[in-house]
């Protein structure tokens, strides 16, 4: 019995002396906690979906990532409304053993729910089934990934699984497909999908329909080739796979150079879940930035399908239709929001819609039938760079974006600031973008807003058919781009490369917003200081969760954009909310794990909150500092500051807490520099210093890493990586 199941018994009114008894059996016989992967009779063995139970609203289950193969993440659940909502509390909360706890992870992986067991994946891309009941482990599955893996982008995390026939599915970040056994957790079959060697990592969460399994692949910043593939649910055979760079022949190549081989390592990575619309019998999703990144120079054309929305045979595999949102990207806006799909009547007319917001900050509302846009979007002229091969024009919707395109005098002034502290940028000339789309010029710092960051980044839209409204997650943080400032590497798909630098700086603001699909128009929208970084779930209640950075989740009323519930969970609430029915009441689970990008405190904290729940908010968590530097690192026992440095336990300590920002080499990531061209990194003082008190955009970390792990880490730097 762990801890959040006795407070769920004290809860429920039991006495505690009558507790202590039972404890104390528990713990005789050996059965307290059982941290091993294991059968469990609770579990009902989830049948091969049909399609039509996949595309149902959720109720009782929720069996997809969301929460239906439209992706809407809505709930036709109304038990908990807007009257009552004040009232919902904590059933239980159980910790996931400190799975994925460590800075470099994120906790973006939303829960499943089928029959009373809730399936959730960490950043470790560990798996747990968990008791809805309460709040028991029943079993967990440990991926034990290579530690050593290099080619991540943007910290370790699982977006989710699938479930279907018996199996759960979950993509690794070391390229492998898995199905684990329902009832107990073990592997049924393991799948190479691509090799992380290459560049290939998967963070999406895979999607069962009609037999099959998806997923999509990333990889974008190593020159990867993006994909999508199919798998035999039962084998783990592959079935087919598009590239989402188009080769020789297929619709598509000839956006890519005609000679050389640009286009094998285009890019176009699909980082989260396609929805699908069974009666059209179409499979689709969203994909990510050309590559390199910032640099067109190499590869002119529109770069198809890269930074698009693509539609194609959910049986096949067949290339059905596109429409792109950036023609040929060089500023990182792309599109990494899954897709959802609805029905709206626009001028009189039934139409059967998709939507994604992208980082541009806008949303494109089209035709999912064609592609075609169901409002206006029209082709402009952009300003031009002959040396970036930039596209003569972009689509600019007529509706409005979520966030500000335009950088403000105090944004360009902080992030001058921040770039002056990189040896790198500190020497180019900066740079005001006057419009969204200007290119980066060699020899300059070009401050735009979005930065690459977004706009909408990966938090998933939901989308509620009573109010007829999206609900989009935006920040509006400004970024420099210095184009040409870095080299390739020698072979893709070996190192990091994006093409530029990336400077952060200023303020991050976040803005939660409604869009009327009707219109396109924004009906209201949240502002927060800090960044927007959680998915979105609504319901027939008219409420509308997400969550916050500060570890809050939010219930709003999803008509009007008011709060009406607040609920402390103990761990950055950046992820998407659950809601189902079980014993006739509604639940609604969390999974509270903090974020690598968002900078917010780590924990393992899944929660399950009803309105006969009990328990109450906990304590805030600490720790989580910065916008790739983040999370909660417990630290361990002081050593003393005689005991030697010790350069390989640094390198494990970096991995945990610095190679998200810095890269796993240390060679410059999401944001930081490139530590080998810091003089200071070669000074085993200054780097225990910068490291102990922070400063130039980087947190202390004097309260989450003990002296003698920081003496560790700065010894790894000085003498592995700078020397």
């Amino acid at each position: 019995m762990r801890r959040g199941q006795i407070h769920d018994a004290l809860a429920r009114g039991r006495r505690l002396n009558v507790l202590l008894p039972v404890l104390a059996v528990l713990i005789g016989v050996g059965l307290l906690v059982n941290y091993t992967a294991g059968s469990s009779s609770k579990s009902t063995v989830a049948p091969a979906f049909r399609a039509a139970e996949l595309a149902a609203p959720p109720t009782d289950n929720w069996l997809t990532n969301g929460g239906s193969v439209l992706n809407q993440r809505y709930s036709p659940l109304s038990q908990v409304t807007t009257a009552n909502v004040s009232r919902l509390r904590g059933v239980w909360l159980t910790h996931l053993r400190k799975s994925g706890s460590a800075a470099k992870y994120s906790a973006e992986g939303q829960p499943l729910e089928y029959k009373g067991v809730i399936y959730v994946p960490t950043g470790a891309d560990d798996v747990f089934a968990v008791d809805v009941t309460t709040g028991k482990i029943l079993w967990q599955y440990q991926a034990h990934l290579d530690q050593g893996i290099t080619t991540l982008c943007c910290g370790w995390v699982s977006r989710g699984v699938a479930l279907g026939d018996g199996r759960v599915y979950i993509g690794q970040l070391d390229g492998k497909l898995v199905a684990l056994d329902q009832k107990t957790g073990k592997v049924v079959w393991s799948t190479r999908v691509a090799r992380w060697q290459d560049g290939y990592t998967i963070t999406a969460a895979p999607l069962y329909y009609d037999g099959r399994v998806y997923t999509g692949i990333s990889g974008g910043e190593y020159q990867i080739r993006g994909r999508v593939t199919a798998f035999d649910a039962t084998t783990g055979k592959e079935l087919w796979r598009f590239y989402t760079i188009p080769g020789p022949g297929q619709v598509g190549h000839d956006t890519w150079p005609q000679s050389g081989d640009a286009w094998k390592h285009g890019g176009a990575p699909v980082w989260q879940t396609p929805a699908v619309d069974p009666k059209l019998g179409l499979l689709y999703f969203s994909t990510g930035n050309a590559s390199p990144d910032d640099n067109g120079h190499a590869r002119p054309g529109d770069n198809l399908f890269a930074s698009a929305i693509v539609a194609i045979d959910a049986a096949t595999g067949k290339y059905r239709w596109h429409f792109q949102e950036v023609h040929h990207d060089i500023w990182d806006y792309d599109a990494p929001s899954p897709v959802v799909l609805f029905d709206v009547e626009v001028r009189g007319r039934l139409r059967h819609a998709i939507a994604q917001s992208g980082k541009t900050g806008w949303t494109y509302i089209l035709d999912r039938t064609n592609g075609k846009p169901l409002y206006g979007i029209t082709e402009r002229p952009v300003p031009q760079s002959a040396d970036q091969a930039t596209a003569k024009t972009q689509p600019f919707p007529s509706n409005p974006p979520v966030i500000k395109q335009k950088v403000t005098d105090a944004n360009f002034k902080a992030l001058v600031q921040s770039a002056a502290q990189n040896s790198v940028t500190k020497r180019l000339k900066p740079v005001k973008a006057p419009t969204i789309f200007t290119p980066v010029l060699k020899g300059t710092l070009t401050v735009v807003l979005p930065n690459p960051m977004g706009g909408t980044n990966w938090p998933p839209m939901s989308y509620n058919p009573n109010t007829q409204l999206l609900y989009v997650c935006s920040l509006a943080a400004t970024g420099g781009l210095s184009y040409g400032a870095v080299k390739p590497p020698a072979k893709p798909g070996s190192a990091e490369y994006v093409g530029s630098t990336w400077t952060f700086g200023g303020t991050r603001p976040g803005v939660f917003a409604a869009i009327d699909v009707r219109s396109g128009k924004i009906v209201w929208e949240k502002h927060w200081p800090e960044l927007c970084y959680s998915g979105s779930a609504t319901t027939a209640g008219n409420l509308v969760f997400v969550g916050r950075n500060s570890g809050v989740l939010l219930a709003l009323d999803a008509r009007t954009g008011r709060q009406l519930w607040s609920f402390q969970t103990g761990a950055g609430a950046n992820n998407s909310a659950t809601v189902f029915q079980h014993d006739g009441r509604e639940q609604i689970a969390f999974y509270a794990g903090g974020n690598a990008l968002a900078g917010s405190a780590h924990g393992d904290n899944l929660w399950l909150f009803s309105l006969n729940g009990r328990l109450g908010p906990v304590t805030a968590a600490t720790g989580g500092h910065a916008i790739t530097h983040a999370g909660e690192v417990k630290p361990q026992a002081h050593t003393g500051s005689g005991a030697a440095a010790n350069a390989a336990a640094g390198k494990a300590i970096f991995a945990d807490n610095c190679s998200t920002c810095h890269g796993a080499l240390g060679r410059g990531g999401n944001g930081g520099p490139d530590l080998a061209s810091i003089p200071n990194a070669k000074n085993m003082g200054r780097v225990i210093e910068q490291v102990t008190n922070g400063g130039a955009g980087m947190p202390p970390f004097k309260n989450t890493l003990s002296e003698q792990q920081i003496k560790n880490v700065a010894a790894y730097v000085t003498t592995k990586i700078a020397k």
